[in-house]
Formats: C-alpha cells, sequence, structure tokens
C-alpha cells in the first residue's frame, strides 16, 4: 500500500459510511475498511436468514415454515427515519436516494399502565376520538401543541412569556396544566426523549423536537416514519456507493486492520495483512479505538420473528410501540419496532420485531419484558446486550475521530448529530449539506 490518504475509515457502519460519502464528494482521497466480509457492521442487515441464527449461536438454522432464507433482511440494529429529519434531508442532499426505495411506517403507539397500548393521534380527527386521553385533557393538549407550532423565536408576540433557554420543558407543561399521561405521552412518544431528564433542560430543543415530529407527520399521514426496502442495511451500501463514485476504495474482511501512531502520537496509518496504508486522517467506529473511549452503559435488543401482527395495532403492518419508563417503573423507555415481507424484509406472513432498551440491571433481557409481552406468540428470538463507548478526546491531536455507539432510540436523529459532530471535528467546518455538490451520473 504505497498510497497515502487523506481519510482512512474503519468500520463500515451506517456513521462511517455517511461521512465516508461525505468526505469522497469533497475531494477527500478515502480508503474504506472492515473486519467484516458485509458492509453495515453494527447497523448491518443479516441475508440470508441462516446467518442470523450463526451470529446468535443458536445451533441450528430456520426451519422451512420461515420460507426462503434469503428473503429474509434481519437488522441488528433497528431504526425508523424521521419523514422530515436530519438523514432524509442528507439522503436528499447527496443524491443517494436514487439508490433506496422507502415505505411509510403505519403507525406510532404509546403504552399505558396496565398493558394497553394506543395509537399517537395522526391528525386533529384522531386527537379528539383517542381515548389516550379525558375530553379537558384534549384541550389542554390542543392547545399546548397549537403553542408550540406557532412559538417563533425570532417574533415575541409568540412567545407568550415562554424564553426557550431559559424556560424548562416542565415548566412549559406547567403553564398549559397537562397532566402526568399527556405529559410522558408527548416527551417520549411524539419529542423521542429516551428518559425524563430533559424535564429540566431548557424548552427550545424539547419545541423542535415536537415540530420535526408533526413536520414529519404531515409528509405522510400514518406515522412520521419511514423504512427502506430491504431492510437498514441498504443505507450505509447506499454511502458507500456514494463513496465510490468520487474515487473512494473499499476493503472487506480485514479483521486485522489497526491503527498505527507516529512517535509525536499522531496517526501515521493502518496497518492490515502486513502493510501499512498511510493517511492524515482515521475516522472509526468504538471497536478499532477502545483506548480512546469510555464505556457509559449497555443496550439490550431482542429480535424477534413474529407470524401475526401486533394485537391492538388494527393489524397495522408495521409500527412503533413506545413504553414510557414511568409507565413500568423504569428509568429509560423500552421500544418497539416491526415490520413485514411489505418492506422486503421476511418471507410472507412474517414480521420481525425488535425490542430494545438501556439496561439497568444485571438482568437484562428480562427488562424487555414488558415489550416481549406485547408480541404474543414468538417464533424466534435472538437477544444481543451491547455496551456503549463514547469517545474522551475530540480527536484534533491524534487526528483519530471515534463515532459513538447506537443507542436505544428507533430514529436516527442522535445518529445525525453524531455524524455532524465528527465532521465539524475533522474538517473544521460546519456540516451544510446544501453545499455538496450533485453526484455524477454512475455507470
Amino acid at each position: 500500500m504505497d498510497e497515502e490518504y487523506d481519510v482512512i475509515f474503519l468500520g463500515t457502519g451506517l456513521k462511517e459510511c455517511i461521512l465516508s460519502g461525505m468526505m469522497s464528494v469533497t475531494g477527500k482521497k478515502v480508503l474504506h475498511m472492515d473486519r467484516n466480509k458485509y458492509y453495515g457492521a453494527e447497523s448491518a442487515s443479516l441475508t440470508p436468514l441462516n446467518e442470523v441464527y450463526e451470529k446468535f449461536s443458536k445451533g441450528y438454522g430456520p426451519p422451512e415454515s420461515m420460507g426462503k432464507p434469503k428473503d429474509w433482511n434481519v437488522d441488528l440494529i433497528p431504526k425508523f427515519l424521521m419523514a422530515n429529519g436530519k438523514l432524509v434531508k442528507l439522503l436528499v442532499g447527496t443524491g443517494v436516494t436514487r439508490y433506496l426505495e422507502f415505505k411509510s411506517v403505519e403507525g406510532s403507539y404509546v403504552y399505558k399502565k396496565g398493558g394497553k397500548i394506543f395509537k399517537v393521534p395522526a391528525d386533529e380527527k384522531e386527537a379528539l376520538a383517542t381515548s389516550l386521553m379525558g375530553l379537558f385533557e384534549k384541550r389542554r393538549f390542543r392547545k399546548f401543541l397549537m403553542f408550540v407550532q406557532e412559538f417563533d423565536e425570532a417574533n415575541p408576540k409568540t412567545h407568550n412569556g415562554v424564553n426557550s433557554s431559559v424556560t424548562t420543558s416542565k415548566d412549559l407543561y406547567d403553564k398549559f396544566g397537562l397532566d402526568n399521561n399527556t405529559t410522558d405521552f408527548i416527551g417520549h412518544s411524539i419529542a423521542l426523549y429516551l428518559n425524563d431528564n430533559y424535564l429540566t433542560q431548557p424548552c427550545g430543543d424539547f419545541m423542535s423536537r415536537i415540530k420535526l415530529y408533526s413536520e414529519s407527520l404531515q409528509r405522510y399521514g400514518k406515522s412520521p416514519y419511514l423504512y427502506p426496502l430491504y431492510g437498514l442495511g441498504e443505507l450505509p451500501q447506499g454511502f458507500a456507493r456514494l463513496s465510490a463514485i468520487y474515487g473512494g476504495t473499499y476493503m472487506l474482511a480485514r479483521p486485522d486492520a489497526e491503527i498505527v501512531y507516529g512517535d509525536d502520537g499522531r496517526v501515521f496509518g493502518v496497518k492490515a495483512e502486513g502493510e501499512v496504508a498511510k493517511c492524515k486522517m482515521v475516522i472509526c467506529d468504538p471497536s478499532y479505538a477502545k483506548d480512546k473511549c469510555e464505556k457509559i452503559g449497555q443496550v439490550v435488543r431482542a429480535i424477534c420473528i413474529l407470524n401475526h401482527p401486533i394485537q391492538d395495532t388494527n393489524k397495522a403492518q408495521s409500527g412503533q410501540i413506545i413504553i414510557p419508563q414511568n409507565q413500568v417503573n423504569r428509568k429509560d423507555d423500552i421500544y418497539v419496532c416491526y415490520v413485514c415481507d411489505a418492506h422486503c424484509v421476511s418471507s410472507k406472513g412474517f414480521f420481525l420485531a425488535i425490542v430494545s432498551t438501556t439496561v439497568e440491571t444485571d438482568n437484562p433481557e428480562q427488562e424487555l419484558l414488558p415489550g416481549l409481552q406485547l408480541l404474543g406468540q414468538i417464533e424466534e428470538k435472538f437477544v444481543e446486550v451491547s455496551d456503549l463507548y463514547r469517545p474522551i478526546d475530540n480527536g484534533v491531536s491524534s487526528q483519530v475521530f471515534v463515532t459513538e455507539s447506537y443507542d436505544a432510540t428507533t430514529h436516527f436523529e442522535t445518529t445525525c448529530n453524531d455524524v455532524v459532530r465528527i465532521f465539524e471535528q475533522a474538517t473544521g467546518q460546519p456540516f451544510d449539506c446544501s453545499k455538496v455538490k450533485t453526484q455524477p451520473e454512475d455507470d
């Protein structure tokens, strides 16, 4: 490897592939390596189904009743895209949408104590009809939403005594007299917070999240979420293709890839198969630079195969169910998301449902029980506990920039925030998708 690269990426997870595409289109010479033989790393979609059984060491393969193994594309880290969110804007801005096809997710639901789930209202008619809250609470909820939608930082007439950088989210709730059940529903099913820490924070971010949910909902009507056909593994592959068009080089199945440093502590290159590829910068996932990370917790995920839709969803073919922490006496929410053959991820008649949460005890699988109980009969279950890491420095001195692990949320907003952080630290420039030039026609 005599060539020198501007950037070497280690790991083909979605974050690394997005950044690889962005660096390539802005003229950087890019080399991308992964220890695996497939794209996606932690955020891959495994196919055929036999690979899932092998990864989780089941000791047996899928039964014939589950159809052709090649019909399955199983996400290891399930997430949906907000229809008006950062990732969709990034996909459109870079032209990667030309390689992908999306389908809207049919419903968004919230869990209440007692084990019942309710559809998150998608419009005013559903809001008036829902049994999620009483009549007077619906009026207060409506006034709250109208205020948030009309709030304009630049127009004091819309503030009504609210200072978005001082007024806390709890203060905002109290201003409209909303009860605990409603605030639970808003904070976790609309603003999509992992826990209640946001309540004591200034309400600017909180209101922005509600507006994003509303704007995304208006795009397609059923729910604010989108999901790619053939699984989330299509996303890193789309950005990898973008990078390749602009000269990026990919090398898979390099299990021995390791970062090499110079005497000054700055990155010198990456060594693989006895050769060193020189570079000015490395961007990688935490598994390649654990010495530059700290463990901040764990996430537990259960991938479940069902042969029926989930109860109380009106037989919806796809959806998300959020179990707010307070409803099950936890510190963190539990998430359930499910898709089916309509998204080309399973054999006909089967569903893939993934339950996930942040680990709080020494019995992680037991923590998923409220979500698993909503699924009914489970044909097969694959459980994995993953460590969460975040970098302990900004990477500027060593020129090694490390992404954070994927959290338990079932949307990509936190993923995109991390991409923005890395891009700005690595380039010293703000991340502006509108400045990315349109890609040339590829063969």
